[in-house]
């Protein structure tokens, strides 16, 4: 199966020369970049807001696209050169929304925070809701899943920090990982644990007491102080949000605590304190681990480095170190930059960026990154790039951007908890008015039913039930080399049912070498036709060319005058006074060569991948050089592994001819195989084939094939370590040249929708069985409560599984 819309050379390598030209022109130049943000008007849906991020997202000429839910605003970085803010207000259009671009507003600064004890995804929202009501908040934005909140303000920092302390968490300008008071606190020193440690002794003391017989004048002082130690953050943050109008879990709690003591059941309100508290805790713990475990990626890197600068060697911390400086790394030392070697040769064990298990040598020329770790020789190093820019940073602030992207479940799981919050306030409210007035019931017990039904209907658990897993997914696969945007794209992953791979530097290395050398005519071996062909071709720039003076080594060539290009064909030149001719067959056919003599041995070449050279004079053949872009030693593995996760159509896009493509396709045992597409060709063909199997992931370099990787529901870009480009445009990039890693991710992303679907199911069922239990006067409110955050713990233990390898 193939298709040829395109005449091309016979050499196969206009293709994929059309390619790089058109990665010439979509790479985009940063001196042109602009930076505009837009009001989006009449956005009312989170899932819309999303789909039109990831069209803008798509215009060639846009490197980046970030909407703002809550404050209704885009901000898109594009190259000036290519477009204009213009068709991006088009495309927004497109989608029923109006769309203008507005200045950013004078005197408003940008501030990231890091916040400690945010244990729950609805809080998370409630939060966000409260900090963005302050007056002198422009935009804000919490990042439930990195513990990080981004403010747009012109009030101080200070101001906000104790909004967020208001609301019961604790807040501290982000700085290096572990650098924040509260992230160096043992577990036990936090605020929330230490009530909540005391909370329990006092209660431990009340029933003490009540076991021995104590009277009710020793008891209930012993139980409220237990309410309000156990109780205090729970109901700081509560009421705080009562006058922001944002009714959350521990509005819920305070209700009921308040509710227990106004009926008399001092030691059920203590114990739903202690025990609503001690999960709080536990839950902020977990997060805090989960969290911490993704920060301590850039711990990775040494803060300091031994630098020589102008003769001199200093040791400089890493701020201090600029592009250009000489940086010194002894053997067993990780690496503080990034940066090219200069001198020495070393192994690298590059696990920490590329997943790779096995350490890589490196020697002058080969670029190395900040986090790895130099094994044997020394090795001096020119740095590249400063600290903040460096890969491993931006592995680091790609994982946390993608912690705040929701897949479609989560944004369902939230706006049903935005509607089950006051509905369940209203049905307290009915359950204890409506029995006692219509019905002569006891007040006291329905009242005391409707406490217990405000605790049971928590949302924690099933809020918490899918970021947990999700951030868990995604820092298990960074570790493992593997960058997945968001939870969309990590959900979508496990859909999937056809992939397309492109072929040159995906399922081939990329670089083509000499395969064959064969004499014919004219009395000339085989070192004397490769030595012909390797003086022409020495002075053309085509990947073929390279590959054949590579393959003559460093001996000395014959010399040559007059060398011409002949695009599409081949090259020329003179060579003792006559034209030596190198090139395709449809060259030698102009020039009048019959070729019919070697018919046979033409087509067995190429029959075999294999791209053919002619060398002769016009008039007779000297010999043939054949070359081949040979396969990636794990590409077969790959593609029997896709298949084997459940992958119905595996296909292969080239700008080769029929017949490489046809005998690459065989060998990996491909499904199907397009040949000779332009860019262009390629995202139509995507096209197709999404029409015929639904979901499908385009594999490719991330730059070439950026038309392709945008069009398809999964753009996946492969060795992508320390390229900007190709980070930014996929959706998922695998570090390294690891095909393998693809099953991988698909075997990940249905984990992750499996344990997500667990646990919304288990956390429904509870608070089913429970709402049911309250009716038929079985369930109290500590029951209820030791049920709410044993769910919630449960779904945040079973979500953590996924940080674990995949077995």
């Amino acid at each position: 199966m193939h298709k040829q819309e395109e005449q091309h050379c016979g050499c196969g390598c206009c293709g994929e020369m059309a390619l790089t030209a058109t990665a010439g022109a979509i790479a985009l130049d940063k001196a042109h970049l602009l930076n505009t943000t837009f009001q989006v008007d009449g956005l009312d849906c989170a899932d819309c807001a999303a789909k039109v991020e990831k069209a803008v997202g798509r215009i060639q000429g846009v490197t980046e696209a970030r909407m703002n839910f809550a404050a209704a605003k885009m901000k898109v970085s594009y190259d000036s050169t290519v477009m204009g803010a213009d068709e991006i207000v088009q495309v927004i259009a497109g989608f029923g929304y109006d769309a203008k671009a507005v200045s950013e507003v004078p005197g408003y600064q940008k501030t990231v925070l890091r916040l400690t004890g945010l244990d729950c995804a609805d809080c998370a929202a409630k939060l966000e809701k409260r900090v963005a009501g302050l007056d002198g908040v422009q935009a804000v934005a919490v990042n439930f899943g990195a513990g990080k909140m981004t403010v747009e303000h012109t009030i101080t920092a200070q101001e906000i920090i104790e909004t967020v302390e208001q609301a019961g968490y604790q807040a501290a300008l982000d700085q290096a990982p572990g650098s924040t008071a509260a992230e160096k606190q043992v577990w036990w020193q936090k605020p929330r644990m230490l009530a909540t440690i005391v909370s329990g002794l006092l209660l431990a003391v009340a029933l003490v007491l009540d076991w021995t017989g104590a009277g009710e004048q020793l008891l209930i002082p012993v139980y409220v102080l237990t309410m309000i130690i156990g109780g205090y953050h729970v109901a700081k943050s509560g009421l705080y949000g009562l006058k922001s109008m944002t009714l959350d879990t521990n509005f819920l709690m305070v209700i009921a605590v308040a509710g227990a003591a106004a009926i008399g059941e001092w030691s059920e309100g203590a114990t739903v304190v202690f025990l609503f508290s001690f999960g709080n805790a536990l839950q902020a713990y977990t997060m805090d681990k989960t969290r911490s475990s993704i920060r301590a990626l850039m711990e990775l890197a040494p803060p300091e480095a031994l630098v020589r600068r102008k003769g001199e060697e200093l040791r400089l911390r890493v701020e201090e170190i600029i592009v250009g400086d000489i940086m010194l790394v002894k053997p067993g030392e990780r690496l503080a930059m990034d940066g090219v070697v200069a001198n020495g040769s070393s192994t690298v064990n590059q696990a920490a960026i590329t997943g790779e298990s096995m350490p890589v040598e490196k020697q002058a020329g080969d670029i190395v990154y900040a986090g790895t770790v130099n094994e044997q020789g020394a090795l001096e190093i020119r740095v590249t790039k400063l600290a903040e820019d460096s890969t491993l940073a931006k592995i680091m602030h790609m994982v946390e951007e993608a912690q705040a992207e929701k897949a479609p479940m989560q944004q369902f799981v939230d706006v049903f908890a935005k509607y089950y919050t006051p509905a369940v306030i209203v049905a307290a409210v009915g359950l204890t008015i409506i029995p006692p007035l219509f019905f002569n019931a006891s007040f006291d017990l329905w009242f005391y039913r409707a406490l217990v039904l405000l605790v049971i209907s928590c949302p924690c658990a099933l809020v918490i039930s899918t970021p947990v897993s999700i951030v868990s997914a995604i820092g298990n696969a960074s570790r493992h080399g593997v960058l997945i945007k968001g939870g969309a794209y990590l959900e979508q992953m496990g859909k999937i049912r056809a992939v397309a791979f492109d072929k040159t530097g995906t399922l081939t290395v990329g670089k083509p070498m000499v395969t064959d050398v064969i004499p014919l005519t004219g009395g000339f071996d085989k070192q004397q036709v490769l030595a012909l062909a390797a003086a022409v071709e020495k002075w053309s720039e085509h990947p073929l060319a390279e590959a054949i003076v590579a393959c003559y080594g460093n001996q000395a060539l014959p010399p040559v005058t007059q060398f011409k290009a002949l695009v599409g064909r081949g090259a020329q030149a003179e060579l003792d006074g006559q034209t030596v001719y190198v090139g395709n067959q449809r060259l030698f056919e102009e020039l009048g060569c019959s070729l019919a003599a070697y018919e046979s041995s033409l087509s067995a070449l190429e029959g075999q991948g294999k791209t053919v050279m002619l060398v002769g004079n016009g008039a007779e053949l000297y010999g043939i050089v054949a070359v081949a872009d040979t396969l990636r030693d794990n590409s077969p593995a790959a593609v029997a592994a896709i298949k084997a996760a459940g992958v119905e159509q595996v296909v292969m896009l080239t700008g080769d001819n029929c017949r490489v493509a046809e005998a690459v396709a065989g060998n990996l045992g491909l499904d199907a195989f397009y040949s000779e597409l332009l860019p262009a060709d390629k995202a139509a063909t995507l096209k197709q084939l999404a029409g015929q199997y639904g979901s499908v992931a385009m594999v490719g370099d991330g730059v070439n094939d950026a038309p392709a990787l945008a069009t398809a529901a999964v753009g996946i870009a492969m060795g992508v370590a320390g390229s900007d480009t190709a980070l930014e445009t996929a959706d998922i990039a695998l570090m390294s040249d690891d095909l393998s890693k693809l099953a991988y991710v698909m075997k990940l992303s249905r984990k992750t929708v499996a344990i997500i679907k667990q646990n919304i199911t288990f956390s429904l069922v509870v608070k089913l069985v429970f709402v049911i239990g309250t009716f038929a006067g079985f369930a109290n409110l500590w029951l209820a409560v030791l049920a709410d955050t044993g769910a919630a713990l449960l779904v945040t233990l079973n979500g953590m599984r996924l940080a674990r390898d995949l077995r």
